[in-house]
């Protein structure tokens, strides 16, 4: 990656958060299986740096069935015992519980609406919502799309996913382009596919 190409400033020059930047961040995602991984990093991050869920990314990967919400969804008090034991994680109890919740209310969302990724960009009517931000002081911390799925999330059954974090979400998956203007990703974001989907087996 070279060192010329302007980004956005909240990336640092640590090589994975570049990567993750430069390759995923924005980038419209309809997998649900690659949301439900977002979905589960997210709320993870609550109250840490995104730069520690990245670095344990392949430990929840390895912990959490490849992210793989219909296997997540069948963890029961054993797999809790485990897991908060498992430094490759964040051990937090009530977080692995969300995570194992959300993956059961995942599945009704499936089931309900044909995929996650058909009720999710429903919201925003199959398009991303691509914002004209030139500063990182513009960009909201949450905004009334954001809360009001929160809101609904919640009452679907889904926890750790509140405003602030489902719009990160938001962000992270496509539905909304945070990439400042004078990003070299905020035009490619709309035009590059997903790099190969990280759950391959």
């Amino acid at each position: 990656m070279s060192d010329t190409l302007s980004r956005c400033g909240w990336c640092t020059r640590d090589e994975l958060y570049m990567a993750y930047h430069d390759s995923e961040w924005g980038v419209p995602v309809r997998d649900d299986r690659t949301l439900f991984e977002f979905l589960v990093l997210e709320s993870a991050q609550a109250g840490l740096s995104w730069r520690t869920i990245l670095g344990k990314r392949e430990g929840y990967r390895r912990c959490f069935a490849n992210f793989d919400p219909q296997a997540v969804a069948q963890f029961g008090e054993a797999d809790i015992e485990r897991l908060v034991l498992d430094p490759s994680i964040v051990r937090n109890r009530a977080k692995i519980k969300a995570t194992i919740g959300n993956a059961r209310a995942f599945l009704q969302v499936q089931e309900k609406h044909g995929s996650f990724a058909a009720w999710q960009w429903q919201w925003v009517g199959g398009q991303p919502v691509v914002n004209p931000w030139q500063s990182l002081g513009e960009l909201p911390a949450r905004t009334d799309l954001s809360d009001r799925m929160a809101k609904e999330l919640k009452r679907l059954g889904f926890s750790f996913l509140g405003s602030t974090v489902v719009y990160a979400h938001l962000q992270a998956t496509g539905v909304v382009n945070d990439h400042l203007t004078s990003c070299f990703r905020h035009g490619a974001t709309l035009e590059l596919p997903l790099a190969k989907p990280r759950h391959a087996t």
